[in-house]
């Protein structure tokens, strides 16, 4: 993709919540951890033929990912839409393991091409602006964007039924944009990227596994669900990579 002057966008700060404290509660204990080791996981099973990668992770002030990456030996880069988007980064992950850079995710200030891998995660269904937010990631991605959505061929057929069931269970639940994989596919082969690999998290939502408050059988459920295919034809959310076009 050629180098060329971004038009001016409204910023996206979406990524401000979700690398907070509050956010953070919505994976703590046994189940949290399980949901994170899934998503860490997957992450890397999709990364396991670009060792030692540059990885820019777009929002990720969560640190949900960047000590796995760090321990794996990628080169991680993280931005936030504020400074206080790195606070958890400071506290929770190794100092030196990862490079931090506030700024505006529809205006990423890096050149073309610039990392292997360009991610985000918790921060599409929360963008306005998601189709931009694919654009920028192409842009700066040299090899493969990796990103995670809500899919509508899910539980989440029924969101507008249940948003409110799930906020008053949860707490602190968010409005978010549901996707389906024709728009996700069409998107991504609009910024000129492929066809993308798709690894549904769970079948089961997660809401239920975090009042089920079990590890043992969260497993349990997922794996059956796994092994009878439910969960790759109805599992979310969806963690996707995308490669490159390669030029004829």
């Amino acid at each position: 993709m050629s180098s060329r002057k971004l038009e001016p966008y409204l910023s996206e700060t979406a990524d401000i919540e979700t690398a907070s404290d509050d956010y953070a509660s919505r994976f703590a204990g046994p189940v949290g951890k399980y949901f994170l080791d899934v998503q860490a996981q997957l992450t890397l099973e999709l990364l396991q033929d670009f060792p030692h990668a540059s990885v820019l992770d777009v929002g990720g002030g969560h640190a949900q990912l960047t000590m796995p990456l760090a321990k794996n030996g990628y080169d991680v880069t993280v931005t936030g839409s504020a400074d206080s988007c790195r606070a958890r980064l400071d506290k929770y992950c190794e100092k030196g393991s990862f490079t931090y850079r506030t700024c505006d995710c529809l205006n990423l200030p890096f050149e073309d091409n610039q990392f292997d891998i360009v991610m985000a995660f918790r921060l599409l269904p929360h963008a306005h602006q998601w189709q931009r937010l694919i654009k920028e990631m192409c842009r700066v991605a040299g090899k493969a964007v990796i990103f995670d959505y809500p899919d509508k061929r899910s539980a989440n057929i029924l969101y507008d039924l249940l948003f409110a069931v799930k906020k008053n269970m949860e707490g602190n639940t968010r409005t978010y944009t549901l996707f389906s994989r024709k728009n996700i596919i069409a998107e991504l082969a609009a910024n000129h990227f492929d066809t993308p690999v798709m690894k549904p998290e769970f079948f089961v939502p997660m809401v239920f596994h975090r009042k089920l408050k079990s590890p043992a059988i969260s497993r349990s459920l997922e794996a059956v669900s796994r092994l009878t295919g439910l969960t790759s034809l109805f599992g979310s959310p969806i963690i996707i990579r995308s490669n490159m076009k390669q030029l004829p």
